[in-house]
């Protein structure tokens, strides 16, 4: 468990370390638009394909700075009322009730009672804004493109102003601005005026030295020969004509299931029969089994026999 602490880096160097710290081996690239979005302020927005470690950014700054995680998870169809705020109508009803029992018929003193603090049901956005003794949360909000492009509107004045209009109250603003990560797969895109209000990074595929110190960092017990099998086989696999390139994530759910069965290195039947595990397309599967993934295979081994 890495140390906690409230503040946020100081340099480009202390990001990565406190990423590593995590178990989140960053590039200096990541490491560099993240410090500035902290100190600065800006929500950042991370886009690149699925697995590639965009939401565990989130996760590790909440783990290692002591934060809250707020998560919006999008979806088609997410409205205000999911994501920002929606009034109790059942508890209102009630509120009505007593107040028309009581004989107490003062219908606009009776609209600014029910429309209170007490009664307005507060969504991730709406929480996210709060105040809270550990610091400002980390809000997350992810893969926005799985949501409508209208939603896209009702996060501008959040992501701006730190702010949120509830017609019934007024604005709503932070004290203290949550630190926002937007992430998307870019299943389609998201309109300008969004990007405009955050820092923007792509977060590709990781190059094999890097995959290999990930494959390390979270699986410490893995066999030597079996964690270079693996990321050379995957580098390879992102290579083929696939509908799904498998992910970060990917390669360490195989190379921990691997490790379960007792692998110490890779060999066709073993591939061929995990392949369920790092491909998630029946069509890929059987694009890569048998011959394609024992030539795969022999280039890998063929490659590490030459840097031996």
């Amino acid at each position: 468990m890495p140390p906690k602490s409230s503040s946020v880096p100081a340099s480009i160097d202390d990001t990565l370390t406190l990423l590593s710290s995590a178990g989140y081996i960053a590039d200096r690239a990541l490491a560099t638009v993240l410090f500035l979005s902290l100190k600065m302020g800006r929500p950042i927005f991370l886009e690149g394909e699925a697995g590639v470690g965009k939401t565990e950014i989130a996760k590790v700054l909440a783990e290692t700075l002591g934060r809250k995680l707020i998560r919006l998870q999008c979806y088609e169809g997410l409205d205000v009322a999911s994501a920002v705020y929606e009034w109790n109508y059942a508890a209102q009803m009630v509120e009505i009730r007593l107040a028309e029992a009581a004989g107490d018929i003062d219908r606009a003193a009776l609209s600014k009672d029910i429309f209170t603090d007490r009664f307005l049901i507060k969504r991730p956005i709406l929480q996210a804004l709060e105040p809270d003794i550990a610091g400002a949360p980390i809000l997350l909000i992810d893969e926005l493109d799985r949501a409508d492009e209208a939603f896209e509107a009702f996060l501008l004045e959040v992501l701006a102003d730190n702010q949120v209009t509830v017609p019934e109250i007024g604005t709503i603003r932070a004290d203290h601005p949550p630190i926002v990560v937007v992430t998307t797969n870019r299943t389609r895109e998201i309109h300008d005026a969004l990007k405009r209000r955050c820092f923007y990074h792509w977060v590709d595929y990781p190059d094999a030295e890097r995959e290999l110190t990930i494959l390390t960092t979270r699986i410490p017990g893995i066999r030597e020969r079996l964690a270079a099998e693996v990321v050379g086989f995957v580098q390879r696999l992102r290579q083929e004509d696939l509908f799904k390139r498998p992910g970060v994530a990917e390669t360490i759910d195989w190379a921990s299931a691997l490790t379960e069965l007792d692998q110490l290195a890779l060999d066709p039947a073993t591939i061929n029969d995990t392949l369920g595990v790092l491909l998630k397309y029946q069509d890929d599967i059987a694009r890569i089994s048998d011959s394609r993934s024992r030539a795969i295979l022999d280039e890998v081994r063929a490659e590490l026999t030459a840097a031996e």
